[in-house]
């Protein structure tokens, strides 16, 4: 087993997560398999009960993790399916430790940061690098390992001091370290400053683990003078320093990589079995950067939703836009609309914040409202819901947002004035969408319906089921707590919105279709977390064909793509 320990340095959020993710996906494309770990030093056991604005989106794994959103990079880059101990915390270690120790595991020892904690670091990496994430099942090769935050910190000092240890224990041909530091360039001068990284690497070394690659961040690309001047400075040879500046997609990283002959260097310094040059995976991803950055056509969506001050906060959901928008030769023009700034009392508050909300929906080819939690914006999200509703505006609706369509539809063309979800009115007379039997009100982490299940279609006549390739079941995430009720159903088919999809129970109500409507489609699934870039998910693919008018083509082709 090789391991490769990706640090960061100077600021988080410096693109550690993509960097890790595409020397996976390089090394992939040499014929290994290849697995990824991300280290959060916090406290919280996962990322289940963050706000979206603390760490961005919670990402939802096959087996039910919730974690955080760097492993959704590393499965769309490697194409590999995770487990939520490939997600390890301050808090899962301590907790695993404590348990020993009340376990009687340690023989009455004081239990101590060194050796214990940072033991147990080390043996769950090593167990967890050994568990398959490919489809053959096969053991990995190598193990990529991202460590969060930067160094310096002191929530992450027990990790490091853990791979210090590591390094020894692992052997030098089967370690390697690529620091990521910043290259500032301050507008006053215009000169790239080199001293953070300089700065950053000392830090590194003084806790004990030399980099082996130092891959440096910049907005622009860097000059040849700088390289020259972090090579001298931070003790290490010139190709060990690589570049990589802003570019305009995140597919043309593992290329920029490549570029600077980083295969060779692993080969090298890793003692790997592969050959200097990639194979054709890396090939497909050279081609996929280069078509997206030559897309002329533009398609507008604009997804409604409360967290939309931060990208980060739906970027599943932006990856499976991107995804479909590129399958059919088009440039997504992502509009993030505010759902409070649609509601009626903002027009009172600020007339010109409501004006400009509204300006952007009737302007969008097509409606998303995505998953979230709480009261606050759902009636700017209902009105969204009924605009693509009664003007026959693409729509879809995911997890809450399939909830809302839900209710909505009672509303306005059942004539249900109150009816609503049990998690915002628990008295409401007509509760369309009702809280699940197994929902547990007291704890709030790991309560919800969670992880891969499956959906069973109950109708060959449904756009959904022909965009899944005519299967009889898909296999999609899930992360509610709450769902339509199955006692009202029978209501809303009578009036035409139809519920294709249940569980194998035939209880719940996975997936809803409006008739006589281009595309209004409601999922209880999220299925952005299994999108891929050469694998579109068929409900976002499905919202982009429509938006473009494109989708009764795509249907009569018998679902293929054209060239």
């Amino acid at each position: 087993m090789k391991y490769i320990l990706v640090t960061g340095g100077v600021i988080s959020g410096i693109g550690k997560g993509i960097i890790a993710s595409s020397i996976g996906t390089i090394l992939k494309s040499c014929g290994l398999r290849v697995t990824a770990i991300k280290i959060d030093p916090y406290i919280n056991i996962d990322a289940g009960t963050f706000s979206p604005y603390e760490h961005g989106e919670v990402f939802v794994l096959n087996d039910g993790g919730e974690v955080d959103l760097d492993l959704g990079n590393y499965e769309r880059f490697l194409d590999i399916s995770l487990y939520k101990d490939n997600n390890i915390t301050t808090g899962k270690i301590y907790q695993h430790v404590i348990n020993k120790e009340r376990h009687g595991d340690y023989l009455g020892k004081t239990v101590q940061v060194v050796p214990h904690i940072t033991d147990a670091v080390q043996e769950w990496v090593m167990n967890q690098a050994k568990v398959p994430v490919d489809d053959d099942k096969k053991e990995p090769q190598i193990c990529v390992i991202e460590l969060g935050g930067t160094i310096g910190d002191i929530e992450g000092m027990p990790f490091v001091e853990a791979f210090r240890q590591f390094q020894f224990k692992a052997k030098r041909e089967n370690f390697c370290n690529i620091h990521v530091s910043l290259v500032p360039q301050p507008n006053a001068t215009g000169e790239q400053k080199t001293k953070p990284t300089q700065n950053s690497v000392r830090a590194l070394r003084g806790l004990g683990l030399s980099p082996d690659l130092i891959v440096c961040r910049s907005a622009k690309p860097i000059e040849m003078a700088v390289k020259e001047k972090i090579s001298m400075f931070c003790h290490v040879e010139p190709e060990q320093v690589i570049f990589i500046h802003d570019v305009s997609s995140t597919y043309r990283v593992p290329i920029l990589l490549e570029e600077q002959g980083i295969i060779k260097y692993f080969k090298q310094r890793l003692n790997l079995p592969i050959d200097d040059q990639p194979s054709d995976l890396l090939m497909k991803w050279k081609k996929m950067a280069c078509r997206y950055e030559r897309l002329l056509k533009v398609c507008s969506i604009a997804l409604v939703g409360k967290y939309t001050k931060l990208s980060d906060c739906y970027a599943s959901v932006f990856k499976a836009l991107e995804h479909s928008a590129l399958a059919i030769n088009y440039k997504l023009d992502l509009m993030y609309i505010d759902s409070t700034e649609l509601e009626r009392s903002m027009e009172a508050e600020n007339s010109v914040k409501y004006h400009q909300a509204w300006h952007k929906l009737c302007k969008a080819d097509g409606i998303l409202v995505p998953g979230g939690f709480g009261i606050r914006g759902t009636e700017g999200k209902l009105q969204a819901i009924s605009w693509a509703r009664t003007k026959k505006k693409p729509f879809l609706g995911v997890c809450l947002g399939m909830q809302l369509a839900v209710v909505e539809f009672a509303r306005n063309c059942l004539n249900w004035e109150d009816a609503n979800s049990t998690e915002f009115d628990p008295d409401t007379k007509n509760p369309v969408v009702i809280d699940m039997p197994e929902h547990n009100p007291g704890d709030m982490g790991g309560t919800m319906r969670l992880g891969k299940r499956r959906t069973v279609f109950k109708t060959e006549n449904s756009v959904l089921r022909k965009l899944y390739g005519d299967e009889m079941f898909v296999e999609e995430r899930h992360r509610h707590r709450y769902e339509v009720n199955p006692e009202l159903t029978h209501c809303f088919e009578e009036k035409g919105l139809k519920f294709v999809g249940h569980d194998t129970e035939g209880n719940r109500m996975e997936i809803i279709e409006l008739e006589n409507h281009p595309y209004f489609v409601g999922v209880q699934f999220h299925p952005e977390f299994s999108s891929r870039p050469m694998k579109p998910s068929p409900p976002y693919l499905g919202l982009l064909l429509a938006a473009t008018g494109t989708l009764n083509a795509y249907l009569q082709r018998g679902c293929k793509l054209s060239p």
